[in-house]
């Protein structure tokens, strides 16, 4: 069944922006309405949902079962957390961090100790994500398990690993990560720009790509595999792969002469809208005015921005301060990605090395809502 604005409002008790944020989010279904293509039909079972959850109508199941969906913590951590709308590496605001550190002060801070950097590996032939992939693959297959291994020691190979990433990534060269990523993009005016999205990349308590990781090593594999199973997660359009589809909506619609228009015919569509909102910071991602605040804001995304800001009553997220910052220095398609990846893999590794010496196993149960059970006598 299907609902129109005007009904899908009065079982929500909200806001059109709320409508058309949730709609952006993925959580309500939308179609144009066929006997009005201006207007749009909103998923019955879909708005039903949302509207109990709102009223706070959840049972027992249904609480477990949100807990991996941006529920109560499942997992205890001491590397980052998000609260009362700031990001926090262990104990200080990544605002404070972004200022003047590096992606080296930020692996001492989350690895919770410093080590020197290892020796060059060979060089790698074609940067790029997929190279970072095989590195790690290869890593995976020799390197020891991680299981009973001190802290000490797993620091140095967390080293070693994030040097193989980082050469796998953007290549080999001198000086800082910030400044070799830059001179592979071309771009040496963008390095502080991107030291500072390296730095509010570094972690994100346990997103998506980060518990992938923990699960890894949980079960002893190595670091290595960990960083694997963390970066093949980050690949997806719905967690690190999200800046291109910002960039395709920046061009589409906010280089017209009515954003707001064009995003209401967007929205009307049924697609969602990326780059706006995040669950985790209801009063605006604060890692995207940190990077914001490095460059001047291409006109189109300025235009995005105050569209989306009045349709969504969302705040731009970090995928459309990522593609602001593409955009505004003319860097390659996969830079997003490219920087999404370097950065996070320190947090995979901070990650792994708290996962292997708690000596944990993380392995959640499934509740069953298949076939009826027909079980032996």
């Amino acid at each position: 069944m299907w609902l129109s604005a005007t009904e899908a409002l009065a079982r929500l008790g909200s806001k059109p922006q709320s409508l058309y944020a949730n709609v952006s989010r993925g959580r309500i279904r939308a179609k144009p309405d066929p006997a009005d293509s201006r207007r749009s039909l909103y998923r019955e079972d879909d708005v039903d949902r949302v509207a109990a959850r709102s009223r706070g109508r959840r049972s027992v199941a249904a609480t477990a079962s949100e807990a991996i969906s941006w529920g109560e913590p499942v997992l205890t951590s001491s590397i980052s957390t998000v609260a009362r709308g700031h990001l926090i590496y262990r104990g200080v605001d990544v605002a404070t961090l972004a200022a003047t550190a590096t992606l080296e002060d930020i692996a001492a801070l989350l690895w919770d100790g410093s080590v020197s950097t290892p020796a060059s590996f060979e060089p790698v032939a074609n940067p790029s994500v997929g190279a970072a992939l095989a590195a790690l693959a290869g890593r995976a297959a020799v390197d020891p398990p991680s299981a009973g291994r001190g802290a000490a020691a797993l620091r140095i190979e967390a080293a070693e690993v994030h040097a193989r990433i980082g050469e796998s990534l953007v290549g080999g060269g001198d000086g800082q990560l910030h400044e070799r990523l830059a001179q592979s993009f071309g771009r040496p005016d963008a390095a502080d720009a991107l030291r500072r999205a390296l730095v509010v990349l570094a972690d994100h308590e346990l997103n998506a790509s980060t518990f992938a990781a923990r699960v890894a090593v949980s079960t002893g594999a190595s670091l290595a595999a960990g960083a694997l199973a963390g970066l093949a997660t980050l690949g997806g359009p719905r967690h690190g792969n999200a800046a291109p589809a910002v960039l395709a909506l920046a061009e589409d619609i906010g280089s017209g002469h009515d954003a707001l228009e064009a995003l209401r015919d967007w929205l009307g569509e049924g697609r969602a809208v990326p780059g706006f909102g995040h669950p985790l910071y209801p009063r605006g991602d604060v890692r995207c005015p940190i990077l914001l605040a490095a460059f001047e804001i291409p006109p189109a995304f300025a235009r995005l921005q105050q569209a989306g800001e009045i349709m969504l009553d969302e705040a731009p997220n970090i995928d459309f301060a990522l593609a602001a910052l593409t955009s505004a220095y003319g860097l390659p398609r996969h830079a997003p990605a490219t920087i999404f990846a370097l950065a996070r893999s320190v947090g995979w590794l901070a990650h792994g090395i708290e996962q292997a010496t708690s000596g944990q196993l993380i392995r959640p149960r499934a509740r069953y809502v298949g076939p009826p059970l027909q079980t032996a006598p």
